[in-house]
C-alpha cells in the first residue's frame, strides 16, 4: 500500500531519496499519502516564491518533516509531537545532513527565533494541504518575502487560498490509505 500511495498520479513524486528512506523504514502508507500532499504543496509554494528559497532542501524537508511518525504511529490519526526530534533523530541516522534533517524537527516550533525561510515553507505547506490558514505564520512569510508589505500578504493570500481551494481532494486521497501495513 506504501508504494500505491508514492505511485498515485496527481501528485509530484517525492525526492528519490526521501522515498527510499520511507520504503526502507517501512513507513505506513497513510505517511506516504500524507508526505506525498505535503510535498506537492511546497512544489506549488516553492515556484511561486521563486529563487529566493534553497529549494532542494524545502522540498526534501517537506517530504520528511514528519518522518518520525514511523515511531509514533498514534501520532498519524491523533495529536502529540513526539514524532519531531524521533523523526529529527531518525534521519540523522540515517545519514542524513543536520541541515536536511532539521525539518522533521522544526516544523512544529515555526514561531522560534531561529527558524528559517525554508522551515516557514515546509510549516506553511503542512498548514495548508488541509485548508488551514495561521495569519500569524502567513505574516511571518510575507516579511521574509520582502517588497511592499501590504502587496506581498495580498499575493500570498491569493495563492494560499488558491492552494487552499483543493484540500477536499488532498484530505480525501491521505483518508483512502490506511495507518498501518
Amino acid at each position: 500500500m506504501l508504494s500505491a500511495a508514492l505511485d498515485a498520479p496527481g501528485f509530484a513524486p517525492l525526492p528519490p531519496r526521501a522515498r527510499t528512506l520511507l520504503e526502507t523504514l517501512g513507513a505506513p502508507p497513510r505517511l506516504g499519502a500524507h508526505l506525498r500532499v505535503v510535498h506537492d504543496v511546497a512544489v506549488t509554494l516553492t515556484g511561486w516564491v521563486g529563487p529566493r528559497v534553497d529549494v532542494p532542501a524545502v522540498l526534501f524537508g517537506a517530504a520528511t518533516h514528519d518522518i518520525g511518525k514511523i515511531l509514533h504511529p498514534e501520532e498519524l490519526s491523533g495529536p502529540g509531537s513526539a514524532h519531531e526530534l524521533a523523526g529529527y533523530s531518525l534521519l540523522l541516522s540515517q545519514g542524513v545532513d543536520e541541515s536536511l534533517a532539521r525539518f522533521a524537527r522544526t516544523h512544529g516550533s515555526w514561531d522560534a527565533a531561529d527558524v528559517t525561510f525554508e522551515d516557514l515553507l515546509v510549516t506553511l505547506a503542512d498548514k495548508v494541504w488541509k485548508g488551514k490558514r495561521l495569519p500569524e505564520l502567513e505574516q511571518r512569510v510575507a516579511a521574509r518575502l520582502g517588497g511592499a508589505p501590504w502587496e506581498t500578504f495580498l499575493a500570498l493570500d491569493d495563492e494560499l487560498e488558491r492552494i487552499a481551494a483543493g484540500a477536499d481532494e488532498r484530505l480525501a486521497f491521505q483518508a483512502a490509505y490506511p495507518t498501518s501495513g
